[in-house]
């Protein structure tokens, strides 16, 4: 198995640690200068799974590999800019540019996690849609014109509705 750089040199410092305190040094001075935070019970731990292991740094390797991200810093640069540039595009849209870009399948949802992280995403909800600009004058009046004419459906005189008596009122 192949681990990162970062949790090599890691196990590496944890050795040195433990070589410092068996030679005499104080677990906070050696904490300290090489960037831990262990108290005696995890020394402990470390120190016999460093034995248990042969005595090497491979012993204290963490056994965490993580994973390979797929979005790296040059595609999230190249979403944030293409964001900028068109603020309508959605990320379905996004997600399939990438593929075809960078031969890289996002999900949708991590491209919107992305750009909320950037703060720029869309507001929730529905766009807004604006109301057709219908200007017309009436009776010395701006705005919309609404019609009236089939008001009288709605409301219908005594004898056509009815109160529901049957006829008697």
């Amino acid at each position: 198995m192949e681990y990162s750089t970062a949790v090599i040199e890691k196990a590496q410092r944890l050795e040195q640690l433990l070589h410092r305190v068996a030679a005499g040094e104080a677990l906070a001075t050696a904490n300290k200068t090489l960037g831990f935070d262990l108290d005696q019970a995890q020394l402990s731990q470390a120190q016999a799974k460093y034995e248990a292991g042969g005595c090497g740094w491979e012993a204290l390797l963490d056994g965490r590999y993580g994973h390979a991200q797929k979005v790296h810093s040059g595609i999230r640069e190249w979403l944030y800019t293409r964001k900028d540039k068109d603020a309508g595009v959605r990320a379905p849209q996004l997600a399939q540019e990438i593929k075809v870009q960078f031969g890289v399948a996002v999900a949708p949802g991590h491209i919107n996690y992305l750009l909320r992280k950037r703060g720029l995403t869309a507001p929730p909800g529905r766009p807004y849609q604006q109301e057709p600009e219908d200007e017309a004058v009436t009776d010395g009046q701006t705005g919309p014109r609404e019609s009236i004419d089939n008001a009288g459906i709605f409301f219908p005189g005594r004898r056509e509705g009815g109160n529901g008596s049957g006829g008697r009122d």
